[in-house]
């Protein structure tokens, strides 16, 4: 069974609506399915969905993040979102509300926000091509740090601050993290990294 898509820490859930402002939501969509149209996020074959998008709520730790199980979908609506207000890195535990969990990366998502305040945007995707080539050759996440652990959590802190907007996941084939001040260099910065190949 493939090592994915699986929420791995301990998830307080409150299946509720939030406050979700309609710009916001537009433009999380807008770059969510520019990166699905380009493969970086989807479906494998068994089911198993990947890649989410998030952006920080002001000045807070909080963020609005892709839910669980929604890479099948080209464009999302404002349920298939959830809003992270908590997390505890070493306790291994994520709160959050909407009509759908969090999705199984929010911890790495909430890693970057709390290792500096000038992040703001968050994209992870899967490309095999992209990971094969700059595994190790840019900062990389310990190839035994799984997806969704505090062990994950604690190397993309570390690397947030020697890398340059893109972190390798060591221990999360095909997994790569993208962030920025704004979605639009997040996003930008994995499309860029696309057009090298």
């Amino acid at each position: 069974m493939r090592n994915e898509g699986y929420i791995k820490f301990d998830l307080q859930w409150g299946k509720k609506s939030f406050d979700f402002p309609e710009n916001m939501f537009s433009e999380l969509n807008s770059f969510r399915t520019k990166l699905f149209d380009l493969g970086f996020i989807g479906m494998y074959p068994d089911g198993i969905g990947f890649g989410n998008i998030s952006v920080r709520i002001g000045n807070t730790d909080q963020f609005i993040i892709s839910g669980s199980a929604t890479g099948q979908f080209r464009t999302l609506t404002k349920e298939h979102f959830s809003l992270v207000t908590g997390f505890d890195i070493e306790r291994n535990t994520v709160v959050c509300e909407g009509q759908i969990a969090a999705s199984s990366e929010s911890m790495s998502h909430a890693a970057l926000y709390k290792s500096n305040h000038n992040i703001n945007a968050v994209v992870h995707i899967h490309h095999k091509k992209l990971w094969g080539n700059y595994l190790n050759n840019m900062p990389t996440t310990h190839k035994n740090a799984e997806y969704g652990t505090p062990e994950m959590a604690n190397e993309i802190k570390k690397l947030a601050h020697v890398s340059e907007g893109i972190i390798i996941m060591g221990g999360h084939e095909e997994g790569i993290v993208s962030f920025g001040t704004n979605l639009e260099e997040a996003t930008n910065r994995i499309i860029k990294l696309y057009n090298t190949l």
